[in-house]
């Protein structure tokens, strides 16, 4: 009764579904994939996974296509023969995706309608699905039980707001979650709130969290210099850069570097929404400040280096690590809003201090542990942003000793993926 209803809803939903992607792809011109969002996957794509094991990882964006590199990577190492597909459900990780090495296919995932998710999972015939996170989706879920084909969670939480509305819910979801064949959880407390909501104890892990298990290459300073030259910064410059940054958060970024512009420091600013789609927004609101700036989509074309004062606004997708690792200060978003906030461990990787606002729900952990090593600072709002960004500019003693504590953090904290990896081994075919 509980999976007719929700096919009943399913199929209601396509009249509201279709359109909203539609909508989308035409709003950021790109291909709709309703194709393959419907289970129809290209035989030119299925040859390339003839005649091999397939291992099939689903990151639903960014955050979580990035977050599972590092896996991809062992997956990659320890079964060579495998076929490795990725699939995203946004255009961003769909486009993130497409730049990991070692990846055989990307594709959309499929809507959760019966007839879809039956269908690509008989063509792409996967041994193994990891789901990163907490991506669960019903018919997909039942779908592989039915076939005899394994699923595992991994790195998989459950924050705060979700985990009540999950236990309300634990009728629905406790039949899901005994389908899957393991949980790989990043904390005991998320382990504990997955087996509330109903999985089965002896199938929860705590395997840690992937993202303290960043790849990050060692740095010369000749690197940093081809990449500052690359992006038109000056050498001699003070880079900040905001990243990640949402609707709200643009205006009080703008107004924390106006102010550290008017204490005459020689410092310049990279501005990057974690929607490229908002560019046009944020482009406008450059201007009503009085900025000039470019875009990164229209960087080529110039030749003269930025100056003081300047603003690169980045419109791209994938070029964020490369701005961190030549900043000298980082101002992570999402969080000085009510949106959860974004990886604060990608800089800190990079041996560059962050700042942070107080909404950190989604990275509560992570932001912890970046104030007790002291590699982060949290701001409780623009005003302290503001002071924050000027104390640490006029600091490089401060600064450096912060990086070297982000580096630290995640020396101390990794080996997730080894744990991931003893739990995965256990379901992989054998001959590999």
């Amino acid at each position: 009764m509980i999976n007719l209803f929700y096919n009943l809803l399913a199929l209601i939903s396509i009249i509201f579904v279709v359109p909203y992607h539609l909508y989308r792809s035409i709003t950021r011109g790109r291909p709709t994939a309703f194709a393959q969002r419907f289970g129809f996957i290209a035989a030119s794509d299925l040859d390339k996974l003839a005649g091999s094991d397939v291992i099939w990882v689903h990151a639903v964006s960014v955050g979580e296509t990035v977050a599972a590199i590092p896996l991809i990577k062992a997956l990659r190492k320890r079964y060579p023969r495998s076929k490795l597909v990725i699939s995203n459900v946004t255009e961003t990780g769909r486009q993130v995706a497409g730049k990991i090495a070692g990846i055989d296919l990307c594709l959309y995932f499929p809507f959760d309608y019966p007839f879809a998710v039956n269908r690509v999972l008989r063509k792409v015939k996967p041994s193994l699905i990891l789901i990163m996170e907490t991506e669960l989706w019903p018919n997909f879920i039942r779908a592989a039980r039915r076939l005899a084909i394994p699923m595992l969670l991994v790195n998989g939480r459950i924050s705060d707001k979700s985990f009540h509305r999950y236990l309300r819910l634990r009728w629905f979801f406790q039949p899901i979650l005994r389908n899957l064949a393991a949980l790989c959880m990043q904390s005991a407390e998320d382990a504990r709130r997955i087996t509330a909501i109903g999985a089965p104890a002896e199938s929860v892990h705590i395997a840690r969290n992937l993202k303290y298990d960043i790849a990050v290459p060692s740095q010369t300073e000749q690197d940093r210099a081809k990449l500052r030259n690359r992006y038109r910064i000056p050498a001699d410059i003070l880079l900040f850069t905001a990243g990640s940054t949402h609707n709200g958060e643009e205006e009080m970024v703008i107004k924390a570097y106006t102010a550290v512009l008017a204490g005459g420091r020689n410092a310049f600013m990279v501005l990057a929404p974690r929607h490229p789609e908002r560019a046009a927004q944020v482009a406008e609101l450059l201007g009503r400040a009085g900025f000039t700036f470019t875009r990164r989509s229209a960087l080529d074309a110039r030749q003269e280096p930025f100056s003081s004062g300047e603003v690169l606004l980045l419109d791209t997708v994938g070029e964020l690590l490369n701005v961190y690792a030549v900043s000298d200060l980082v101002f992570v978003g999402g969080s000085l809003v009510p949106n959860g906030g974004h990886n604060v461990l990608e800089p800190a990787a990079l041996r560059v201090p962050v700042l942070f606002g107080p909404h950190m729900n989604n990275f509560k952990e992570i932001a912890a542990l970046l104030i007790e090593f002291g590699a982060g600072v949290r701001v409780a709002d623009g005003g302290e942003l503001t002071a924050m960004l000027g104390s640490l500019l006029d600091d490089e003693g401060k600064r450096q000793e912060m990086g070297n504590n982000g580096a630290r953090l995640l020396a101390e904290n990794s080996g997730s993926t080894e744990r991931h990896m003893a739990v995965i081994e256990r379901f992989m075919r054998r001959g590999d």
